[in-house]
């Protein structure tokens, strides 16, 4: 008799193996061009191929990876039309975390946001490069989580898994513009001001990107 139970664990099995190699993308563990094999991944997780064949086909259908064949899987290469384009996609949904998230912060959620800030800080005292870009992009997912905004923060998540692996590479030669303008955010939010809230968050964007920029740029094959 079947009780439901082993594909409700299949179904935890393959959604654990999903969950970590989104994480690892996101925080830059590949960086683009990377070929990704299947069984070189199962043998990490210590999983069998399936359930990681099957994250691959759903971390394709998210933009995260290209799926040119079974033994070609690979980190995509943005050209610059591709990163404007998700760049402007995030400058409108991280904007609109910021309003709601300056609007509905209670204290715990300002101070979750100055411990990230800080602990930011000692990390790019320290040279601590994943640690810091770890930090950073938490503190950008926290404002649609301050926001109370559970399905803007899945569709950020998703755009940042093909975002992921250009911040990690920018983020150690983008120096303190990759944090300074995380405090004018806080502020917003201290000041419950939705306006400069998103104001910031954009510019923190627009102004970190610029080494995102600089690489997308010299990674563009030569013009004929």
């Amino acid at each position: 008799m079947t009780d439901g139970l082993p594909p409700i664990a299949y179904e935890t099995l393959n959604t654990r193996v999903y969950s970590t190699l989104c994480d690892a993308i996101i925080k830059g563990q590949f960086k683009p061009g990377d070929r990704l094999k299947i069984r070189d991944l199962a043998q990490r997780l210590g999983t069998s191929v399936t359930p990681v064949r099957d994250a691959i086909l759903r971390l394709t259908h998210d933009g995260a990876l290209v799926f040119h064949s079974p033994r070609d899987i690979r980190i995509p290469v943005l050209g610059m039309d591709q990163y404007l384009e998700i760049r402007n996609i995030r400058l409108r949904l991280e904007a609109l975390a910021a309003e709601n998230a300056a609007r509905k912060a209670t204290a715990e959620d300002l101070d979750r946001l100055r411990a990230l800030i800080a602990r930011n800080e000692q990390a790019i005292a320290e040279g601590n490069i994943t640690l810091g870009l770890e930090l950073n992009q938490s503190f950008h997912f926290e404002l649609s989580v301050i926001a109370r905004m559970p399905v803007l923060f899945n569709t950020l998540r998703r755009i940042w898994l093909q975002m992921g692996p250009l911040v990690a590479g920018a983020y150690g030669p983008g120096g303190r513009d990759m944090i300074d303008h995380h405090y004018p955010v806080l502020d917003a939010l201290e000041r419950r001001d939705p306006d400069a809230a998103a104001a910031a968050i954009m510019q923190d964007i627009l102004g970190g990107g610029q080494m995102i920029l600089a690489q997308v740029k010299a990674a563009a094959p030569p013009s004929a």
